[in-house]
């Protein structure tokens, strides 16, 4: 379901700025513009839909228009021409009083240099959203607190900034946004600032938080990296257009211009990739009522020296090894017991970085099941190597 819709935006920054969006509409360039009239560009034609509960990272240069664009969302910059809208209504057609109402209901925002307020405690600081809407101070304050708890400053609430540090006061920002509890939360760049190591907790937190929250997301950066961790889908911005948007896999196996191909040249693609992109349909399977000398057959036929076992409905039941069913057949052994031994499994979604030392240190294949144990495929260390070298790595 679409929760936000764009169509033929643009921002023009300057007097006379319907000029500048007649002459872009003939196709004049970002840079002819400024040169013809000294018009700004911010947002050129951007079209889009971002559906309700995904997370859509729009990234960019600086100077691209990611961040106008993003103000454009909640008209805190006003668009000079074209449509937002909102559950269906459109933003650029509401009075002054209409949009406060919106952007109150719907939306929240984090921004990159934190707005904490330093002479406020950091609860007052998670109520200050709420204190503008005139929400009394009990449901303030059990508002916030939820939220603070929610950001991990459960204890913190009496502290001030200057006590903190930048991640956990970008965690006070994200906290006083989710206390509004707004159903879009915009979010521009809200963790550039920050060391390596704090910005990789924030983005881990963030993507816990979707998960409980179920809350739309646009989120603005200019790395690459944070995009692909992050976005379900990305628009890549140049010169206030969008050049490319897609998933992730999208935009790294299928870059549509020099502009794109520059940004995702050195990505590792293990961080992106997931076992459902390069799981394989196992050669054999074993069944619970076969016996050794069935596995031997299959194995044999199929030149593999390991094969996995299944019960009802595709179940996974755990492995037989070559050594194992040549033993029980020399013992004479007409059945499995004591054969299938359990091994590690992943789910169709977790990242081949996440997965790699399984699949390095092993030598059988990993298998990859659903939430019911449904055997989906196998992924191949060979696989995974091909794969891995095709990105370039």
């Amino acid at each position: 379901m679409k929760k936000l819709e764009l169509k033929n935006l643009y921002k023009v920054f300057g007097d006379d700025a319907d000029k500048g969006v007649r002459l872009l509409k003939e196709g004049y360039s970002k840079r002819e513009v400024l040169e013809k009239t000294g018009l700004t560009v911010g947002v050129n034609d951007v079209s889009f839909d971002i559906k309700e509960k995904e997370i859509f990272v729009i990234m960019g240069l600086s100077g691209s228009g990611k961040s106008t664009l993003l103000r454009c969302l909640n008209r805190l910059v006003e668009p000079t021409a074209g449509e937002v809208k909102i559950d269906g209504k459109d933003l650029t057609n509401l009075d002054k009083e209409s949009l406060r109402q919106i952007r109150r209901e719907k939306f929240g925002m984090v921004f990159q240099n934190f707005g904490l307020l330093p002479n406020r405690t950091i609860l007052e600081n998670a109520e200050f959203g709420l204190e503008i809407q005139n929400i009394p101070e009990s449901e303030r304050e059990r508002r916030s607190k939820k939220a603070l708890n929610q950001v991990g400053l459960e204890g913190w609430e009496d502290q001030y900034p200057d006590q903190l540090s930048g991640g956990m006061q970008q965690r006070v920002g994200l906290a006083r946004a989710l206390a509004v509890e707004p159903e879009v939360l915009l979010m521009d760049e809200p963790f550039s600032a920050l060391d390596p190591l704090i910005k990789k907790d924030m983005q881990d937190q963030l993507l816990e938080l979707y998960e409980e929250l179920d809350k739309t997301i646009v989120f603005i950066t200019h790395d690459l990296d944070e995009a692909l961790k992050l976005g379900d889908r990305i628009a890549i911005m140049k010169d206030g257009e969008v050049v490319q948007l897609g998933t992730p896999e999208e935009i790294l196996t299928n870059a549509q211009n020099d502009y794109v191909k520059e940004f995702v040249k050195d990505v590792n693609r293990s961080r992106i990739l997931v076992a459902d992109d390069i799981m394989v349909k196992p050669l054999a399977l074993l069944y619970s009522n076969d016996g050794p000398r069935t596995a031997m057959h299959k194995m044999k036929e199929n030149e593999i020296s390991s094969i996995f076992v299944v019960g009802e409905k595709r179940k996974l039941k755990g492995i037989v090894r070559v050594e194992d069913a040549l033993e029980a057949v020399n013992n004479g052994q007409n059945n499995l017991e004591g054969l299938i031994k359990e091994i590690p499994v992943a789910r169709p979604e977790k990242s081949i970085d996440k997965l790699f030392s399984n699949i390095a240190g092993s030598d059988i294949p990993l298998p990859v099941v659903d939430d019911n144990n449904k055997l989906l495929g196998i992924i191949v260390k060979s696989t995974v190597l091909a794969n891995l070298a095709e990105g370039g790595m």
